[in-house]
């Protein structure tokens, strides 16, 4: 079932009539008929489609590549990716740009310069894996796994679009792994190639160097450039290890001069392995998500969020996690500028903000109860008496208006404050930003209420997970009440399994309690070689 049933022509005016959805008629969660069973709650689907999941916006929007090609042809002019000049003087300036035809050209030459580097290898052997490193046109599934090992930035985000646009099966290491764990995702998925930041490299060949099990990594290519008499030792390193290594730049001359057409997905490739320690065992588990359950994923974005041409994103949650990892997909197939970091340290992330002027900031409790302490300190907790006066003030009336019930989801006017706290907002670097996101962890509500009247912005508390492709809950931006992560999406189903030794049944006064239990395509399929894990994880229901 898809939420657009015009023909492909008439899809892009028919999103943006029915985007984003009106939120009073996604506000609710309602229970099924005839579902309820001993020991469970109803199933719920969210009040907007009752009658089955909403999986897809077209029915030839069934991928992450489809959802790519679609936007590209609206978007193909507008800045894409966007990196901060460094200064002589160690400072960064403005945002430098390349836009979208830039993006896919570099897509399809870094994926031909991948296949090209693995098929003329010296160091391939006749294992399984390298026996699967060809370049197949016919083949949709079952590819080797590249590997992404970096911080925040575009050429990883390129490494992503060029691994969809082939059908080829990612996943991603970074830093809190740790180097164990990394090493035995490297073993487990036999993967051939790595594609990471400079800094990487001598830690992965020693990696090898130290295992039995990874003779099938043969290629590591760096996010930026070598060049000099300590590259060249590096790639000596390598070589030793029977490791050939590269930069971006020479694989995508590669594959300029060698260039290979797209092998779109199906539904039921697999996309992804998103490795998560989660709370069980010392090594991490692989989260097999398909491009059935990234886009099921992406139509829960697309029915709140969707602006094409009118977005602009920052992009600092680590992108090897499932939160960042969905935001930027999301960017990429509307066509919105993206930001990145100049640094990974958050005692910058202010300055890039004031400097990009996001229209939406993604972020996560932690980093904003700092926000929360940084405006409390600049206006209830001012050093200078009439400062703090006009903001206790200004913050206190807002918060009252904003508390008061509504199924609107709009902010409520206040003729002069809303002025005031429209400066202020400004003043912190936060003039264009329309609405803040958080998950990830629980945020005290106090947190939100707080900064939604201070910034007198919109701000949403959503709840997902790695298994379903990120969120599937989320409030309104404008909820009187923020101690709510809101109803179930329309792109998964949910009901509560009993818990009687800690007392919460289906049956208890104040609404259902237990365990909470998700089905629909959004949901991951499998853990990665890991059938115990997986099988414990799904009911007879699914």
């Amino acid at each position: 079932m898809s939420l657009i049933q015009e023909s492909p022509e008439r899809i892009y005016e028919a999103l943006k009539e029915k985007l984003p959805l009106n939120p009073r008629s996604i506000a609710k969660a309602i229970p099924i008929p005839d579902t309820e069973e001993e020991g469970y709650s109803p199933i719920y689907r969210n009040q907007y489609n009752p009658d089955g999941l909403i999986t897809k916006l077209h029915n030839s929007l069934d991928t992450l590549y489809a959802l790519f090609e679609f936007g590209y042809k609206f978007s193909g002019d507008q800045n894409a990716f966007g990196v901060r000049e460094k200064l002589p003087d160690g400072s960064f300036g403005r945002y430098h740009w390349q836009d979208y035809h830039t993006v896919r050209r570099r897509r399809n030459n870094l994926a031909s310069g991948v296949f090209f580097v693995l098929e003329n290898n010296p160091f391939r052997t006749d294992s399984e894996v390298h026996r699967n490193i060809n370049y197949n046109p016919t083949r949709k599934d079952d590819s080797f796994v590249l590997t992404i090992f970096s911080g925040n930035r575009p050429e990883w985000v390129l490494a992503d679009m060029a691994t969809i646009a082939y059908s080829i099966t990612n996943t991603a290491l970074y830093d809190t792994l740790g180097p164990n764990a990394s090493k035995y995702i490297l073993e487990l998925t036999g993967s051939p190639i790595v594609l990471c930041s400079k800094e990487k490299i001598a830690k992965l060949i020693e990696l090898k160097k130290e295992s039995d099990k990874m003779d099938n990594l043969i290629v590591i290519v760096s996010m930026d450039k070598l060049e000099g008499p300590e590259d060249a030792r590096l790639k000596y390193f390598a070589a030793e290890n029977r490791i050939t290594l590269f930069d971006y730049d020479h694989i995508e001359k590669l594959g300029e001069s060698n260039p290979l057409a797209p092998i779109p997905p199906t539904s039921n490739t697999k996309f992804t392995i998103c490795f998560t320690s989660g709370t069980t065992g010392a090594m991490p588990k692989g989260v097999v998500l398909t491009h059935e359950s990234a886009v099921s994923g992406l139509v829960f974005k697309y029915g709140r969020a969707f602006r094409p041409g009118a977005t602009r994103l920052y992009s600092y949650l680590p992108a090897a996690h499932i939160l960042e990892r969905a935001n930027l997909l999301y960017g990429v197939c509307i066509g919105a500028e993206i930001g990145f970091p100049q640094s990974k340290s958050a005692s910058t992330m202010l300055d890039d903000v004031r400097e990009l002027q996001p229209t939406t900031l993604s972020t996560v409790p932690r980093v904003l109860s700092k926000l929360e302490a940084t405006i409390k300190s600049q206006t209830i907790q001012s050093e200078h008496p009439w400062i703090r006066y006009i903001y206790t003030r200004a913050i206190t009336e807002k918060l009252k208006l904003q508390a008061q019930p509504s199924d609107d989801d709009v902010n409520p006017n206040h003729l002069v404050y809303d002025k005031l706290l429209d400066a202020f907002r400004k003043r912190m670097g936060l003039g264009s930003v329309k609405m803040i996101a958080t998950g990830s962890s629980p945020v005290n509500p106090e947190t939100i209420r707080f900064i939604k009247a201070a910034l007198n912005v919109g701000v949403s508390n959503g709840y997902g997970s790695t298994e379903s492709f990120a969120g599937f809950l989320c409030s309104r931006q404008f909820d009187y009440d923020p101690g709510s992560i809101g109803a179930i999406g329309v792109s998964a189903e949910c009901r509560l399994r009993d818990i009687p030794e800690m007392n919460y049944t289906s049956k208890d006064e104040g609404g259902p309690r237990g365990e909470l239990l998700l089905r629909g395509p959004q949901i991951f399929k499998e853990y990665y070689k890991n059938p115990e894990a997986t099988a414990e994880s799904f009911d007879k229901d699914g």
